[in-house]
């Protein structure tokens, strides 16, 4: 039996370091569109209200999943991530989302307007991460595929 210390992760504190400063935000943001998206999911009323109603279930069911992957990356570089309450109402205020029942237009043209800001977060990431690391980059790419899918569901909704 050997008494070898094994590191806790093969990644360079660089990498790690660069990684967590573009996925931390897009971490905070989904956390916050998950939260709104409930919110949004509850209150929402009048034309189209089961599909939205219903969708608005899925699309927080991604936002959890996106963020609990980016979030998983950062940790498995080796680094912790903050998404406690506090940091993730602060990364989500001015959301438009009602705190109480709105119609499904609104509630629609309000919660993309949460998932165009978690969208930026997520461009950034993929610019930035395109030199740092590409895994984590791929992640990225993932995360904005489904949330782009997302946001296409809930606009056809209220398309012209």
């Amino acid at each position: 039996m050997s008494n070898q210390t094994i590191a806790t992760t093969a990644a360079d504190p660089t990498i790690a370091a660069g990684v967590s400063q573009f996925l931390s935000p897009v971490v905070l943001g989904l956390q916050a569109l998950a939260v709104n998206g409930k919110q949004a999911h509850w209150h929402v009323r009048g034309a189209n209200f089961i599909g939205v109603h219903e969708f608005l279930d899925t699309l927080v069911a991604n936002a959890q999943a996106g963020a609990d992957e980016a979030a998983e990356r950062i940790v498995a570089l080796g680094l912790p991530i903050d998404a406690r309450l506090e940091a993730v109402a602060a990364k989500g205020a001015g959301t438009g989302v009602a705190a109480g029942f709105s119609q499904s237009a609104d509630t629609i043209r309000a919660v993309v307007a949460d998932i165009d800001k978690v969208i930026a977060d997520l461009d950034a990431a993929i610019e930035g991460l395109d030199e740092i690391d590409l895994s984590s980059q791929d992640v990225a790419i993932g995360i904005k595929k489904t949330i782009e899918k997302d946001r296409w569901f809930l606009v056809a909704h209220i398309a012209a």
